[in-house]
This record gives C-alpha cells, sequence and structure tokens, in this order.
C-alpha cells in the first residue's frame, strides 16, 4: 500500500468504534420509552436522552463514513498497486506473449480483477470488523435488558447459526466461484467481440443468435446461474424464516409475562427493544456470508491476474552478457513448437543472412515465414539450436539491447491515441524536429501531413481523426526510420494497401532498408523480385532458396507461386 498503508488500520477502528457508538442510540430510545411509559412525558430524563439518541447516531454515522473514507484511500492504492505489478510483469514478458494475448484480454483480466480487489477492501473487511462488533453487542444486550426475553432469542439463532454453518461448510464454495468467474469471463470476452463484430452483423442483417460462441457463452452463463440459484433457494428461505422469526416467538412471551404480573409498560418497552436490535444479526450473519463470498471472489481475482502470467516467463540473458558489433543473422538447427505438446513448426531449420541484405521469406501459408521472423526477435526461446546476431547467441543479448538492434513493422500496425508526433517519438524520444521532418519525408508521409490543420500535432483516435490501413502503414515506417535500427522486420507491410498507397509504401520501404540487414515475409511476390536472397519456406523447412532469377530458373515451388501470382494480378472482371 505504500505510505498509506497507515490508514488501513485506522478505517478498522474507525468501523469498530462506528459500530459500537451506533448501538447507543438503540439504548437511549429504550430509556426514553422506558421513562415515557413508567412517568409520562413530564420526565425531564427524556429530553436528554432523545438528544443523546440523536447525538450519539450522528457520531456513529461520523466514525463509520470516516473509517469508510480511510479504508477506500487505503483500497484504492491496492487497485493501484495491482496494476501496476500487472503492468510492470506484462512489459517483463517476451513479445511473443501478446500474439496470444489480446490486449482487450489482458485489459479485462487486469482491470475487472483489481476492481473486485477494491470491493473486498474498501467496503468487505471494514464491515466484517463492523459486524463482529455488531453481533458482540447485540448478543450482550439480547441478555442484559431482560434475560429471559434474551434466552428465547437463543432458539431461532441457534437454528439460523446452524443453517449457516452447515451452508458455509458443506457447499463447494471456491469451485463454484471458480466456475462462475470463468462463465463470466467467457461471456464477456466473446461480448467484446461480438460488439468488434457489429458492422458485420448489421451489413448482413445477422442476430446475437448467428454468434454462436458469444450466444452459447450467454447460455452457459444463464443455465449455471439458475442452476446454482435454485439449489439456494431452500436453505435460504429456510435460513430467512428462522433468522427473522425474534418478533413471532417474542409476542407470546410478552403476553405471558405480563399474565404472570410483570409490569406491563415495561414487558413492552423491552419487546419493542427487542424487536428493534434482533434484525441486527440477519445483517451481520449476511454480511459475514458476503465477506466469505467477497474473499473467494478476491482469491480467485488474484489467481487470474498471477494466471496470465504463468504460462510465459520473462526473457532472461543466459549465459556472459554480449552486444553484437555487426549484424549478420543466422539460424542454426533451430526447433520450434508453440505449445510443449504441439507438432514443430520448426525442426533443424538453418538459414543464414548477410549484414546489409534484404532476405525474402516466401511460400504458402503455415509454411513457417512469421515464426522465423518472431524468432529472430526473440518473440520466443527456440526449443533447439540457436539465433546469432554478428555471431553473437540473441539469448545472451540483454532484452533492450536486442529491440534497439531491431524494428519491426507489422502487417496491422498499433498507433497510439496521441498525437502523430508523440506516436513518432516513442521510436526516438530524443528526436529533432528535423529528423522527424525527415523520417516522415522518406516514409512519404507528406501528403497525410499536409491535409491536417494541426501537422503532425494532429491527434489520432477518438478525440481526434483516423487514418487509413496505408496511411497508418506509413506513419509505422516512418517510426521505423526514426528508430533506425541495423535490422529491420518486415511482416507483408503492403499487404492491405491499395495500388496508390502500396507504391508510397513500397518507397517507404526502400528508404527505411537501405544498408540494413531485412527479413521481408512477402505474399505480393512482386515485390521481392530485387531481394538479394529468397528463401521458399512450406511445413517449416526452406523448399528452395536463391534470387527471384535464379528460383524462376529451377522451375519448382517458386516458378509455380510467381505464375499463380502473375495470372491473379492480370484477371479481372
Amino acid at each position: 500500500m505504500g505510505p498509506r498503508r497507515a490508514f488501513y488500520p485506522w478505517a478498522l477502528a474507525f468501523s469498530f468504534l462506528g459500530n459500537l457508538v451506533g448501538m447507543l442510540p438503540f439504548i437511549f430510545l429504550w430509556l426514553v420509552a422506558r421513562s415515557l411509559l413508567a412517568e409520562g412525558p413530564e420526565n425531564p430524563e427524556i429530553l436528554t436522552y432523545a438528544w443523546w439518541a440523536f447525538g450519539t447516531a450522528v457520531a456513529g454515522l461520523l466514525l463509520y463514513f470516516t473509517g469508510l473514507t480511510f479504508s477506500h484511500i487505503a483500497a484504492f492504492r491496492v487497485e493501484r498497486n495491482m496494476r501496476y505489478t500487472a503492468m510492470q510483469r506484462a512489459v517483463s514478458m517476451p513479445l511473443g506473449f501478446y500474439t496470444k494475448n489480446t490486449v482487450g484480454r489482458m485489459r479485462k483480466i487486469i482491470d475487472d480483477n483489481a476492481s473486485i480487489t477494491h470491493t473486498f477492501t474498501a467496503h468487505q473487511l471494514p464491515d466484517l470488523v463492523g459486524a463482529i462488533t455488531l453481533l458482540l453487542v447485540t448478543f450482550i444486550l439480547t441478555f442484559t435488558i431482560d434475560w429471559r426475553m434474551g434466552l428465547l432469542c437463543m432458539v431461532p439463532l441457534s437454528v439460523a447459526l446452524l443453517i449457516f454453518g452447515v451452508f458455509m461448510n458443506t457447499s463447494d464454495n471456491r469451485g463454484k466461484m471458480q466456475e462462475y468467474m470463468g462463465k463470466l469471463e467467457d461471456m464477456n470476452t466473446e461480448a467484446v467481440e461480438y460488439v468488434r463484430g457489429i458492422p458485420v452483423v448489421k451489413t448482413f442483417q445477422q442476430t446475437v443468435y448467428s454468434f454462436k460462441r458469444f450466444y452459447t457463452a450467454i447460455k452457459s452463463y444463464r443455465d449455471w446461474a439458475t442452476t446454482y440459484t435454485v439449489s439456494l433457494r431452500a436453505p435460504m428461505v429456510v435460513y430467512l424464516v428462522v433468522v427473522n422469526s425474534f418478533p413471532f416467538l417474542l409476542i407470546p412471551q410478552a403476553i405471558i409475562l405480563i399474565i404472570w404480573g410483570n409490569p406491563w409498560h415495561l414487558v413492552v418497552v423491552n419487546l419493542l427493544f427487542y424487536v428493534l436490535i434482533t434484525p441486527f444479526y440477519s445483517q451481520t450473519l449476511m454480511k459475514i456470508m458476503n465477506l466469505s463470498y467477497g474473499y473467494q471472489q478476491t482469491q480467485e481475482a488474484l489467481e487470474r491476474i498471477d494466471g496470465l502470467f504463468s504460462d510465459t516467463k520473462p526473457l532472461e540473458v543466459q549465459g556472459t552478457p554480449a552486444i553484437p558489433k555487426e549484424f549478420s543473422i543466422a539460424l542454426r538447427d533451430v526447433s520450434f513448437s508453440y505449445a510443449k505438446d504441439a507438432p514443430r513448426v520448426l525442426a533443424d531449420f538453418s538459414l543464414a543472412i548477410p549484414q546489409g541484405k534484404l532476405c525474402a521469406l516466401v511460400g504458402p501459408s503455415g509454411g513457417g515465414k512469421t515464426t522465423v521472423a518472431r524468432l529472430i526477435a526473440r518473440f520466443w526461446e527456440v526449443d533447439e539450436g540457436s539465433i546469432t546476431i554478428g555471431g553473437v547467441d540473441i539469448r545472451q543479448i540483454p532484452q533492450q539491447e536486442l529491440m534497439r538492434c531491431v524494428a519491426i513493422v507489422f502487417q496491422n500496425p498499433h498507433l497510439f491515441k496521441t498525437t502523430i508526433r508523440e506516436n513518432l517519438l516513442l521510436a526516438n524520444p530524443q528526436a529533432t524536429e528535423q529528423q522527424i521532418a525527415d523520417a516522415l519525408e522518406l516514409a512519404q508521409c507528406q501528403d497525410i501531413i499536409a491535409k491536417f490543420p494541426q501537422g503532425v500535432d494532429t491527434p489520432l483516435g477518438a478525440n481526434g481523426v483516423y487514418l487509413s490501413g496505408g496511411e497508418a502503414q506509413r506513419i509505422a515506417i516512418a517510426q521505423a526510420i526514426l528508430k533506425d535500427a541495423p535490422i529491420i522486420l518486415l511482416d507483408e507491410a503492403t499487404a492491405f494497401a491499395d495500388p496508390e498507397n502500396e507504391q508510397l509504401i513500397q518507397q517507404g520501404l526502400q528508404q527505411l532498408t537501405r544498408g540494413k540487414t531485412v527479413v521481408m515475409i512477402a505474399h505480393r511476390l512482386s515485390s521481392v523480385r530485387e531481394a538479394d536472397q529468397i528463401v521458399v519456406l512450406q511445413e517449416g523447412r526452406i523448399e528452395e532458396q536463391g534470387t527471384h532469377q535464379e528460383l524462376l530458373g529451377k522451375g519448382g515451388l517458386y516458378a509455380r507461386m510467381y505464375d499463380d501470382y502473375t495470372k491473379a494480378a492480370q484477371w479481372s472482371l
């Protein structure tokens, strides 16, 4: 909790005092009623008792809300620390971690589960102290005012405690909580996907039922919640009937006590007092039950945040740290699979890329092109073999240094919802105005900047403007130019560009890759004709390797792919 740690003991102390003082008005009201019935309204003590009742009620509320303020300050710090720690762990994860964990899923798990801990620490823990205080004070008052009525109150209370204890101990509460959190997370995740797909839904006039996974998630949650609720209905009804039956037992007893000769006004006043305070038994037991539920929910929330990172370990330097002096790339006998029991994507794979050369990876989908490129950036650890940059194993290169050496232009670049300038400065925070302008010019972004009145200070996203896919790709290329890394990884950078944008992107890429070691993943074979070497991958192995002309001369897989590509490019309606 940091410097606000001391707030929590104060929160518990004020919760205790607030509930303790909050019981005093009932005692003073009992004294008012007793004096009124015994001596009439002329008794001067009645007004004194009434003022004390009012004063202690106000004091109890002030103490309670003071404790609530302290607990919220501490809870907000706990929630903040959880998010901060989770994001620190996320930043330390390898890039491959983000290929199986979407940003939306991570945000959902971290934000939602951190919020659950806030509810527990801000409300339920202080309420536990208050509930125990209230239960003890009520129990003492039950026997202090009239021991005979107090004994009778023990009958429904004992039965209620028995039902409460059996219910709490026999129900598979932890298992049910895991099921509940799992069903809720599935439904929320599918809801996000459904919302993202609303344009498609409206275009094809579909309903929620056409989104089978979303509909199944809703139905599964509904069926589980209904079954669980029905299973609790009978014991909960019995418990509520028993714990609220005090007046039905006390009224006949009061009549009997009056018949036996006890002063009627005293019996009536005591009866009213018990009718007022016995509901506290029900309230405190329900708070304790909610605390148990909240504790299980919080424990499950913490495990879910921890589980987000449990399958992936942060990248660590293995062996003696080293920094490459030159930037050739070599993969030697590399084997890799995405999961322990999954089939290998690469097996005994070897490839050498000289410094300053452009290597294009082509081939059918699923051949391993993206895997090879991402392993060079150490998205994941290889199962066997090694990958070196300048003769240095990438496992010996500190992560920060490796990222300094490599610039990646993804197929779908992500730009933050801030200004174009701030997006560019992410690549090089020390960049000057001239360097930013030069990078934008080399990436063919002049027309993008020129059409916005604010230029590079134009905000992107909901509060600004939106860029087309090709425009965003050119800004991403400007980022890479500004970073000036010696190794460039291009993941099908022109895949979704229109012809005009493709030409501009190609011009930007020529500026970006000049003099750099480049690995390019390409499906548009027209973009790789000038590559220094073309590597054709199929099923995780090198099928062919050479220049464009050499591979055409072989008449193999590349020649067939290029022929098909040429025919497709010439096709028209």
